[in-house]
């Protein structure tokens, strides 16, 4: 399949979720609003190309993730740049760390949780299990994940490292790059400063202790083919968007909602036929105030909304191409957000 259309594609106004939709193209600096209509209706200028993450904070500022000349090489979905804008454009804050990557969220207490990258001890890295024998960085390494809260002098308040953990018991999926362990990509606060956590190269999930800093819950499965964007729900169930990135059946993405408890799917999403959607890397989804689920297919550039019995209500896909090295003309897009008109995010503000 190609992309042979763009922009609005689907707008039903009775069954759809009326809001303004968030968006940054992967690698560019800009990030769009677009209403309904897929217009663009307000868009942030950046200092640097954005990793991909951008999205509003309670006061209608703007959070993102932008790359760093700086740090490590040779893995994807850098940042560096933990950026703060205003409505207008204008830079609040600025938090460096060239290891940052992937993911960042900003606290109720105005700290900043964010994931990072550290070169593992020889002797640590020598255990970590799984991936394709001789695929580490040029000089023998693997990086390891750790995450940080940060306030907003630079404190580092609370870090935790995969490191640490036992790693003989995380294994890497048999058929991916031994260079990283375990490039995580979504990092979220829980209400009792728990962190939920996507695993992505063990096709796991898990929950951070704050206190002990071992998983208090673990669950993985390789039909999830290496999962993105994993989130609580108000229900307590865990959303995310299992790219189905697997060798053992034909590949095809769904977007999944586990009840932790049980560790059964309690409802998912998936293409009809199931290899019409699919996204092997990025992509995420969000649940909306209607029960409708908004979903990012990334490797197409696709945002749509589909109803809790996958019916497709809303559908744009993103024109905005970038030149990727040795991919050529790309309009991958990492993550989207849905925010009502009456939000504190907007109030607003885009009808100004």
């Amino acid at each position: 399949m190609r992309v042979t259309q763009t922009g609005l594609l689907v707008n039903d106004e009775l069954q759809a979720t009326s809001g303004l939709t968030l968006f940054s193209p992967l690698h560019t600096s800009t990030a769009y609003l677009l209403n309904m209509a897929g217009e663009t209706v307000h868009e942030w200028h950046l200092g640097n190309a954005c990793s991909g993450l951008v999205y509003l904070l309670e006061n209608g500022n703007l959070l993102t993730s932008e790359m760093s000349p700086e740090g490590p090489t040779g893995v994807n979905g850098k940042g560096g740049y933990i950026r703060e804008y205003d409505w207008q454009g204008n830079l609040i804050s600025e938090f460096i760390d060239h290891a940052q990557h992937h993911d960042v969220r900003k606290l109720d207490n105005g700290n900043l949780l964010y994931i990072g990258w550290e070169t593992i001890p020889a002797e640590k890295a020598a255990r970590v299990q799984g991936g394709i024998a001789g695929t580490e960085h040029s000089d023998g390494s693997i990086y390891g994940d750790y995450i940080k809260e940060v306030t907003s002098s630079g404190e580092t308040v609370w870090e935790w490292h995969f490191q640490d953990m036992e790693i003989e018991n995380y294994p890497l999926h048999l058929e991916v790059p031994r260079a990283e362990f375990a490039h995580m990509n979504s990092c979220f606060p829980l209400p009792n400063g728990d962190v939920l956590v996507s695993l992505r190269r063990n096709s796991m999930l898990a929950v951070i202790d704050r206190e002990t800093k071992n998983f208090n819950w673990e669950m993985s499965d390789l039909s999830w083919g290496m999962q993105h964007d994993a989130q609580m729900l108000e229900n307590g169930n865990i959303l995310f968007f299992a790219n189905g990135f697997t060798t053992f059946n034909f590949p095809h993405s769904r977007v999944i909602e586990l009840d932790p408890q049980s560790r059964e799917i309690v409802w998912d999403y998936k293409g009809s036929p199931p290899l019409s959607f699919f996204s092997p890397h990025i992509s995420g989804a969000q649940r909306l105030s209607s029960g409708n689920t908004l979903i990012c297919e990334g490797g197409w550039g696709r945002i749509f909304e589909v109803t809790s019995d996958g019916k497709i209500v809303w559908e744009y896909i993103s024109p905005h191409e970038k030149e990727f090295p040795n991919g050529g003309l790309l309009n991958w897009v990492f993550r989207a957000y849905r925010y009502a008109e009456e939000s504190s995010q907007i109030n607003g503000r885009a009808l100004a």
